[in-house]
């Protein structure tokens, strides 16, 4: 979702946060040939207004060097699966914007709708194409962009948390495999399936993470029992949807302190389970903190826009 861009900016994303009381900027770097480094991780409290913040913010860290993204709240958008329709490529998004009208409960007109492709077997048996189509309310874009406009710093992109999460599970997938991840935010977990830095399927687990980390033992165990439901549904559709992708493991995003999650599912799935650590496939000696498992937690959904691959356009 381009929106607009002035003036020359630096290498890579600069994902700005807004999370009512603070901040959070960070800034990777990609080069061609090594890993993605992380520059900038920093959290700043929201002092007045977030347009304020980051007025103050953009004179004193020069921002206006950077481009920059920022992302939807989850209530803001909606990613719905549909059977690609048969047209031109470049009468897709257009062709795809006309058949939301019927899954969202909103006149089309209010709506911004981009589309995002789900990859097929190339070498198989041709099957139903799909696409996911992402849904906001005009408003929810301008709702987004007002601060930003107030503060005067240009915005070039808006994304949205799905495709933050694939931009991290890529770099940890391997070629030919399937890697399903899971991420707890504060609305909810978020579970996508990728390969080839592409996103085959995503589903929303509602269990928010403050939910999750502050429950008794007895609420704790119910919690890890649905979350492992989910994953193992999940899987099965999958591999009865994209049998052509086998999964070579659930990747489990970092937690604010260790609760026996990735334990609780290791013994309770059927693919190996492990705890994301940036550390083996990013750089960040500007930010040590981030060797801290809390601190990852905290910046993931950042770190993930920021990690946006330059010559992607949506």
């Amino acid at each position: 979702m381009s929106l607009w861009f002035r003036g020359k900016r630096q290498p890579g994303w600069l994902a700005v946060g807004l999370h009512g009381d603070h901040i959070d900027l960070v800034h990777v770097r990609r080069s061609a040939a090594g890993r993605p480094e992380i520059v900038l991780c920093d959290t700043y409290r929201t002092e007045g207004s977030e347009a304020d913040a980051l007025a103050r913010l953009r004179r004193e860290l020069k921002l206006d060097q950077y481009r920059c993204t920022t992302l939807l709240k989850f209530a803001d958008y909606q990613m719905h699966a549909l059977d690609a329709p048969a047209v031109p490529a470049a009468e897709l998004k257009n062709a795809v914007r006309w058949r939301v009208k019927d899954v969202i409960d909103y006149p089309l007109e209010q709506a911004t709708v981009d589309v995002l492709d789900v990859p097929v077997d190339k070498n198989g048996v041709s099957r139903n194409h799909q696409v996911y189509a992402l849904t906001t309310r005009n408003e929810c874009v301008e709702r987004t962009i007002k601060p930003f406009n107030e503060a005067r710093l240009a915005l070039e992109v808006i994304d949205v948390p799905a495709l933050a999460q694939r931009n991290i599970a890529a770099l940890f997938e391997q070629e030919g495999r399937g890697l399903a991840t899971l991420v707890f935010h504060a609305e909810c977990g978020k579970l996508t399936f990728t390969s080839g830095g592409e996103i085959y399927l995503t589903r929303r687990i509602e269990i928010p993470l403050a939910q999750l980390m502050e429950a008794d033992a007895e609420r704790r165990n119910q919690n890890f029992e649905r979350i492992a439901l989910e994953l193992q549904r999940s899987l099965d559709h999958f591999d009865r949807q994209f049998n052509y992708v086998p999964v070579s493991k659930l990747l489990l995003a970092p937690l604010p302190e260790d609760i026996g999650l990735q334990q609780y599912l290791a013994t309770n799935i059927y693919v190996p389970v492990e705890t994301m650590d940036l550390a083996a496939v990013m750089d960040f000696p500007a930010v040590p903190e981030l060797k801290q498992a809390a601190r990852q937690a905290q910046c993931l959904a950042a770190i993930g826009a920021a990690l946006r691959d330059e010559t992607v356009s949506a």
